[in-house]
C-alpha cells in the first residue's frame, strides 16, 4: 500500500519544464512508493499532490476511478502542457472497502478482517492532458495468511499500517502477513505498471534516455 513523505529520489521540483516538446508527467500524489516506481521505469516528473476530498463509500471500483479522477483534475494546469496522473489505491473484501486507517484501533480491526481471507486490492488511474482525460482500473487478489493477535500485535508495532489503504504495506514487514497474490504486485505497493503503460504506451517515451 502507498504512504506520503518528501519528495524522492527520481521527482522534479514543481515547475521543472520537460524538454524536447513533450508533455511533462506530473504525478498527483507525494507517495514514495509511487514516485519509486516512475523513477524505476526512468520517468522524469513533478509531485503535485493536492489533499482533494475523497470518497470513502460507494462501490469499490467507481470510487477508485473518482478519487483518481478528483486527484488529477485537482493537480491539473491547464496554463501548462501537461501529463496529469491520477491514483487512489483500495481495499474491497466483500463489497466493503477498508481504506487508510485512522488510528491503532481501527488498524487492528482492519487486519482482524483480512486474515486468513482473500481480498481485491483496486487501483483507479487517470491521466489527464490536452486531449481529455482516460481512466482504467487494477485488480490483484491478496490472500492473507491466519493471523494470531501476536502476529497482528508485532505489525502494529512496526507502525507501517499508517497511511496504508487495508493497513498493511506488502513491500514492508507487511509482507510476512501475505501467504498469495494473483495479479500485478505493483498495483498492491500503490501503482499498476501494466494498467498505467496500458493507458499510455507512449509513456515510456517520456524517459530521460529517448
Amino acid at each position: 500500500m502507498s504512504a506520503h513523505a518528501g519528495t524522492p529520489s527520481g521527482a522534479h521540483p514543481e515547475g521543472h519544464k520537460r524538454a524536447g516538446g513533450r508533455p511533462q508527467l506530473v504525478l498527483a500524489s507525494a507517495s514514495p512508493q509511487r514516485c519509486a516506481i516512475l523513477a524505476r521505469l526512468g520517468l522524469a516528473f513533478d509531485v503535485r499532490p493536492t489533499g482533494v476530498p475523497e470518497l470513502a463509500d460507494g462501490d469499490p471500483e467507481v470510487v477508485a476511478i473518482e478519487n483518481a479522477l478528483r486527484k488529477a483534475r485537482a493537480a491539473a494546469d491547464p496554463e501548462r502542457d501537461e501529463l496529469v496522473l491520477g491514483v487512489d489505491t483500495l481495499v474491497e473484501l466483500d463489497g466493503r472497502i477498508y481504506g487508510k486507517p485512522p488510528d491503532r484501533s481501527a488498524a487492528r480491526e482492519t487486519l482482524q478482517a483480512l486474515a486468513g481471507a482473500t481480498h481485491t486490492v483496486i487501483s483507479g488511474l487517470a491521466l489527464l492532458d490536452a486531449t481529455g482525460e482516460r481512466t482504467a482500473l487494477a485488480r490483484t487478489s491478496v490472500s492473507f495468511r491466519e493471523l494470531t493477535p501476536r502476529t497482528i500485535d508485532w505489525y502494529l508495532a512496526t507502525g507501517e499500517w499508517r497511511e496504508r489503504a487495508g493497513g498493511y504495506a506488502i513491500q514492508g514487514a507487511g509482507a510476512a502477513l501475505v501467504r498469495e497474490i494473483a495479479g500485478d504486485y505493483e498495483n498492491v505497493v500503490g501503482l499498476p505498471v501494466a494498467a498505467l503503460l496500458d493507458l499510455c504506451p507512449a509513456l515510456l517515451a517520456q524517459s530521460p534516455e529517448s
